[in-house]
């Protein structure tokens, strides 16, 4: 007997293909879930649309784009070093991504002149790569990458301490990356994304820092951007639904000083903290699955 699942989909029978393209059927697939989510909905709880959730055929095609992605930011940390300009990076992450078949994603996405985002010191997304932009011994520097392979996308982001950095901004950005940790564990299946918010901003702050409210995480894969916003400021039990099958990024922007920020007037893209105090970033790419969660890039 038909069943009627999601409004995201037409009426389904249970020995019907799934259609999440596994070739399973549908009672043996993805019933259980489609149900649970429609039992959430009418609770009110926020659900993700069918067309958000990752099948297996996708996450694999996704994982590839992960292994060019990934595979830039080790050749960054190969090489970057005082007296490089953030251009030298730009061109590291350009060429390895061509080289491997993939397209830079942030080139020439809404204007964006560069391949890679280099955002340095107080400097807290956005960093527009530049010959004349040289890294200085203690400077810190997150490298955001993103990547293109066969329309499909994959997003992360690494910080990188210059030299001789102080003991103070050396802090902040393991504590960041702790942070993301802490996001992370906090992704449960059937949980939600104030879940997340909840570990990493009650981490961050422990340590005396700030997270930068209006910047955040973002659905990723089939786009470079994708619903959900994932904001880092949001409280536990609230937000959308974990299902598995919902990929996103954990990247929060943590500041020193207040999460106050500016946006560059003459480039509009390079976002700086508005005290000019540091500010951190890791970022990673996750799915969730039945059991748990798996990072895609990293």
């Amino acid at each position: 007997m038909p069943i009627r699942t999601n409004p995201n989909f037409k009426t389904i029978g249970r020995n019907d293909p799934c259609p999440c393209g596994s070739g399973k059927k549908y009672k043996h697939c993805h019933q259980a879930i489609h149900d649970k989510m429609l039992r959430y909905r009418r609770q009110g709880v926020e659900v993700p649309s069918v067309s958000l959730l990752k099948t297996q055929p996708q996450i694999e095609k996704i994982k590839e784009s992960a292994v060019i992605n990934i595979a830039c930011l080790d050749e960054v940390a190969k090489k970057i070093e005082v007296g490089m300009s953030t251009e030298e990076i730009n061109q590291i992450v350009h060429n390895t991504t061509t080289n491997m078949g993939g397209i830079p994603a942030p080139l020439n996405y809404e204007g964006f002149p560069k391949s890679v985002c280099t955002s340095i010191n107080d400097e807290v997304c956005h960093g527009i790569p530049s010959p004349d932009i040289i890294l200085k011994d203690g400077d810190i520097i997150n490298v955001d990458c993103s990547t293109i392979l066969d329309g499909y996308f994959s997003d992360s982001s690494r910080m990188f301490c210059i030299g001789n950095v102080s003991e103070e901004n050396r802090k902040l950005v393991e504590v960041t990356k702790e942070a993301v940790q802490k996001g992370l564990e906090a992704v449960k299946p059937w949980g939600f994304l104030g879940d997340i918010g909840q570990a990493v901003n009650d981490y961050a702050k422990a340590h005396g820092y700030s997270v930068v409210e209006d910047i955040g995480g973002h659905g990723v894969g089939l786009e470079f951007h994708e619903d959900p916003f994932v904001s880092f400021v949001t409280k536990a039990g609230t937000g959308m639904l974990l299902v598995p099958g919902l990929m996103f990024t954990i990247e929060p922007m943590i500041n020193m000083g207040g999460p106050e920020y500016t946006v560059d007037k003459d480039n509009g893209w390079v976002v700086r903290t508005k005290d000019h105090s540091m500010s951190a970033q890791w970022e990673i790419q996750l799915v969730v699955t039945n059991d748990g969660v798996e990072v895609i890039s990293y």
